[in-house]
């Protein structure tokens, strides 16, 4: 059906083109819209002629809506690492993962160099448990080798019945390590946002990632905090983003907005009028009551995750501490086909911090840079390469850089950014060397207020 109606559109087109072409020829031979328009269409039979073949002469019989989503995808994939062709199944999937809970492992994935690379462990689910990193390349899926499989194939591999098992052939570091590791798949239910006190008068908050669940649960904890924690007893707030890889805009911009009560939050800038909006914080919206806050971000922190920490870091209203974030300064939109058609996941904008920055293939660079003390096996296995590394990334000047360490201990007791978060809040904070405590070149530009 999908092949008919290609057919279709493309006849009436073509017949168009043919018959102004008759009417017009002295006024559009010449014509750059004309030729562009011509050789598209002549790009468009080529691809039938193929397809044609394919299907009558391939040594057996193709499934021809696997070709047609394959050519889809194919398309979309080579635009940048972040476009694709979502199926039915992955569009419901993609919509159920944004409401909180899915089945699976629990692993943010992204691909690389053909390979599946890991983003970040979903906390408290298999992946994180079995000791999946950020950073690790997923080689094999079942000992099947996931080279010549899309992103949405592998993940799909991945998935299955809850307590059934799956084998992960994983390379780790730079001499890309072979680790394999067994996992028992889980219902996943992601509590995007955990909260506990520190020290009795901090309000610590984890954002694991940006779901449709995130703001109203960051809200909960903010109150609950104040509940608690009455008048100055409350030093102020430490908003962990670590390994958080990023999700849905609108709750990104309502967590900044529970910080912030005016001024620009965000914006987006795309090739049409559509996808340039300026997004701007609601008066009253700052919940926080104006306390302190120190966010946490590291190698891992992407997307909707650096939305928030620039937003906060351009309105002075944070103070960001860890290592540099992933990078990830792009928009994308899903787009419904209709019917079982699936989607499109289609990158349609870039975004700007309040300053005007884009941080694509450049990140956030934290206030204070602390590096954590890593483990002697995991060393030099602990970075992630960024944004900048992926094949296909949208290019942003000359000055791209690569990604940062993305460890964090298990112990708290060991973990030096939460440590120095709350040395901040509690006014103790002493940096131990000059490179851990070096400053990030502050936005020389206005915010828009």
């Amino acid at each position: 059906m999908m092949r008919k109606a290609s057919l279709i559109i493309t006849g009436i087109v073509i017949g168009a083109g043919c018959a102004t072409l008759g009417q017009n020829a002295r006024l559009l031979i010449g014509s750059p819209a004309f030729a562009a328009a011509a050789d598209t269409y002549k790009n468009l039979s080529l691809f039938g002629d193929v397809f044609d073949k394919v299907r009558a002469d391939y040594v057996e019989k193709p499934d021809e809506q696997k070709l047609v989503e394959s050519a889809i995808n194919g398309m979309l994939t080579s635009l940048d690492p972040h476009s694709s062709y979502l199926d039915a199944k992955g569009f419901k999937d993609m919509r159920t993962q944004t409401e909180g809970k899915f089945g699976g492992l629990g692993i943010e994935v992204t691909q690389e160099d053909g390979l599946v690379k890991v983003v970040t462990p979903i906390d408290d689910t298999p992946a994180s448990k079995a000791g999946v990193m950020s950073g690790d390349l997923i080689f094999a899926i079942d000992d099947d080798n996931v080279q010549g499989l899309t992103l949405n194939q592998a993940v799909d591999k991945m998935r299955g019945q809850i307590n059934t098992s799956v084998k992960l052939t994983i390379l780790r570091g730079k001499d890309r390590e072979k680790i394999e590791v067994k996992l028992t798949r889980a219902e996943i239910h992601i509590k995007s946002v955990r909260s506990h006190k520190e020290d009795d008068d901090i309000g610590y908050i984890r954002i694991s990632q940006f779901n449709e669940e995130t703001s109203d649960g960051l809200r909960t904890a903010i109150q609950k905090f104040q509940q608690e924690m009455p008048g100055d007893k409350l030093k102020g707030y430490i908003v962990d983003l670590r390994n958080n890889p990023g999700g849905l805009l609108d709750q990104s911009i309502q967590v900044v907005n529970s910080f912030i009560d005016h001024g620009e939050i965000v914006s987006t800038r795309g090739r049409t009028a559509d996808e340039t909006q300026r997004y701007n914080a609601r008066a009253a919206g700052d919940i926080s009551r104006g306390k302190p806050v120190v966010v946490l971000i590291n190698g891992g922190s992407a997307s909707a995750s650096e939305i928030v920490a620039g937003a906060l870091q351009d309105h002075k209203r944070a103070t960001i501490l860890g290592t540099r974030s992933f990078g990830k300064g792009s928009v994308q939109t899903i787009i419904p086909l209709g019917g079982a058609n699936g989607a499109l996941r289609l990158t349609t904008a870039r975004y700007y911090t309040p300053s005007g920055r884009s941080i694509q293939a450049k990140g956030i660079d934290p206030d204070i840079n602390l590096l954590q003390d890593v483990p002697d096996e995991l060393k030099g296995k602990d970075d992630t390469k960024g944004e900048a590394s992926l094949k296909g990334h949208l290019k942003n000047g000359e000055d791209e850089k690569s990604g940062s360490q993305a460890y964090v201990p298990p112990d708290p007791k060991k973990d030096k950014q939460l440590i120095a978060a709350v040395e901040i809040l509690h006014g103790k904070f002493k940096p131990q060397t000059a490179e851990q405590a070096k400053p990030a070149e502050q936005p020389k530009s206005k915010i828009s207020n």
